[in-house]
């Protein structure tokens, strides 16, 4: 049951002109990115794990959005009647949802490293450059983490607040206004360290673990901001009148 209700949430996301032209976006950026690597930095510089994390970061920005759209539309575009009509368990369409956006993810990252490794051949026939192909588990795994938690944090503030441009603009300004001010307000520096996402999420986006308190820094901001927002979304979720 839970595997069609993700298939089925799956298909939902890239079904719609906004999530194609989302995906289309993001892939071009993706790529933009890694030409502007090409070009612009140094050859030494030039390995797949560069290219990846390179094109990971449009991606990790973007991708969430589609997070978003994937619970907001079910109001937008007024298909929560029919979803819930034939799925009355609504619990089971959010983690369906969830788990839809972690295939995304995954693809996401797929796609990243097919555009890195494209990217490391070209890089490869030019003189002086690095041309690394080191590729490891723990990199990988870092990156469907980091990527994974991105998505989830779209899908929190989509069920949270239920309204695509509400939740956009939160997703955007609310963690990029938190990271700024906890940067300038020297008492916040300690706070930042466990409850900024961009803080506590430094280690992956270099292809690695956290070590130490970082895997409790990580799971303080996760907390804060994917597992509030999903918890306070199921309960607004679950008592909801759907019209």
């Amino acid at each position: 049951m839970i595997g069609r209700l993700t298939a089925t949430e799956l298909r939902k996301m890239v079904d719609t002109r906004a999530g194609v032209a989302l995906l289309g976006v993001t892939e071009l950026l993706a790529v933009a990115i890694v030409v502007v690597q090409l070009v612009a930095a140094k050859p030494a510089t030039w390995t797949f794990q560069g290219f990846l994390f390179g094109a990971l970061t449009p991606v990790g920005i973007l991708l969430p959005v589609l997070g978003v759209l994937s619970v907001t539309s079910e109001w937008s575009q007024r298909t929560a009647l029919t979803t819930f009509a034939l799925v009355p368990r609504r619990e089971r369409v959010l983690a369906a949802k969830l788990l839809a956006a972690a295939v995304l993810a995954a693809l996401a990252v797929a796609a990243c490293a097919l555009d890195a490794a494209l990217a490391n051949l070209v890089a490869g026939a030019r003189p002086h450059a690095n041309g690394s192909w080191h590729v490891t588990g723990t990199m990988m795994g870092a990156a469907l983490l980091l990527m994974v938690m991105n998505v989830f944090l779209g899908v929190g503030f989509g069920a949270l607040l239920q309204s695509s441009p509400l939740a956009i603009v939160v997703y955007f300004v609310v963690p990029t206004a938190w990271a700024i001010v906890s940067a300038l307000v020297t008492w916040l520096h300690r706070w930042a360290e466990w409850l900024d996402p961009a803080t506590t999420t430094t280690p992956l986006t270099r292809g690695a673990w956290p070590t130490g308190d970082g895997w409790s820094h990580l799971a303080a901001s996760a907390a804060l901001w994917i597992g509030l927002p999903l918890a306070l979304g199921l309960v607004r979720l679950l008592r909801s009148e759907v019209k």
